[in-house]
C-alpha cells in the first residue's frame, strides 16, 4: 500500500521519490491539457506563466486559476522582449483575421519565444531538481510556428544535455510535449478524459471581453470542437 509518499508493507517503510516537472502554463487550451497530462503521469507540478507584453493578458488570469484548481505551485515571470516584431506584442500591427492556413508564418509569431520560455523553464527546473519540462506545443493544428515542432523540441533537449550541471552529474531534464502530434479534436477529447476545465481556458489572441472568433487561435479551437462534436464550455 502507498500512502502520502510512503510505501508500507509488513516490515519496512520506504520513502518514495517525488517526480517534479515544470509546466509551461499559458492559460490556453493546450497548456491546460498538458498540465493535467503531467499530473496524470504522477508529477508534482510547478506551473510557469509568462507576462511578456502580450495583448491577451486574460490568459494569465486563466493560468492562475487553472494552477489553483490543480493545487499546483504557480509562478509568473514578467519581462520585456528586446524588440516587438509581432502583432501579439505590438498594437500597431493588426492580428490576422480569417487568414488561410498555409506555410507562411503569420505576424503573430513572436521571435524565438519558445526558445526563451524553455530556457527560463530549464533554469527553474534545474534549480528545483525537476526531471521534466512539459510544453503544450503542437505541430498538427497550429499556425506554422517553427518553435512548436517536435524536431525543435528534441534539439533543445539535446542542448540541455550539453549545457547543464544536471546533465554533467549524469541526470537529465526531459522535454515532454504530449500534444505535439495530436490534432485539436484529439486534444479536446483528451481534455474531457482528463477532466481539464476548458471553461476556464482562454485562447483568443485579442484578449478582449469575448473571443474574436476570427484569429488563428480562435478558429483552430472552433474547428477542434466541431470535429470532436462537442460544445466549447468557454463560450
Amino acid at each position: 500500500m502507498v500512502k502520502a509518499g510512503i510505501r508500507i508493507n509488513k516490515h519496512t517503510k520506504v520513502k518514495l521519490k517525488t517526480k517534479k516537472a515544470v509546466v509551461l502554463l499559458s492559460g490556453g487550451l493546450d497548456s491546460a491539457v498538458t498540465l493535467y497530462a503531467a499530473k496524470r503521469k504522477g508529477y508534482k507540478v510547478y506551473s510557469l506563466t509568462f507576462d511578456y507584453g502580450q495583448r491577451h493578458k486574460k490568459e494569465i488570469i486563466a493560468a492562475k486559476k487553472i494552477a489553483r484548481l490543480t493545487k499546483s505551485a504557480w509562478r509568473l515571470l514578467k519581462f520585456t522582449m528586446p524588440r516587438k516584431g509581432s502583432s501579439l506584442i505590438d498594437r500597431k500591427l493588426s492580428i490576422p483575421k480569417n487568414r488561410a492556413f498555409d506555410k507562411k508564418i503569420p505576424t503573430t509569431y513572436v521571435p524565438s519565444r519558445n526558445i526563451i520560455f524553455l530556457s527560463l523553464a530549464a533554469s527553474y527546473a534545474e534549480s528545483l531538481g525537476a526531471e521534466a519540462i512539459f510544453i503544450g506545443a503542437n505541430e498538427i493544428d497550429f499556425s506554422g510556428y517553427p518553435d512548436c515542432r517536435l524536431k525543435f523540441l528534441k534539439s533543445f533537449e539535446r542542448t540541455l544535455k550539453l549545457g547543464t550541471k544536471t546533465a554533467v552529474l549524469g541526470k537529465k531534464i526531459t522535454i515532454c510535449a504530449p500534444l505535439v502530434k495530436k490534432n485539436k479534436a484529439q486534444i479536446i477529447k483528451l481534455a474531457a478524459k482528463l477532466g481539464a476545465p476548458l471553461e476556464h481556458t482562454w485562447s483568443c489572441y485579442q484578449g478582449k471581453g469575448a473571443p474574436c472568433c476570427v484569429c488563428d487561435s480562435c478558429r483552430l479551437r472552433q474547428q477542434g470542437f466541431k470535429m470532436a462534436k462537442m460544445e466549447d464550455p468557454a463560450l
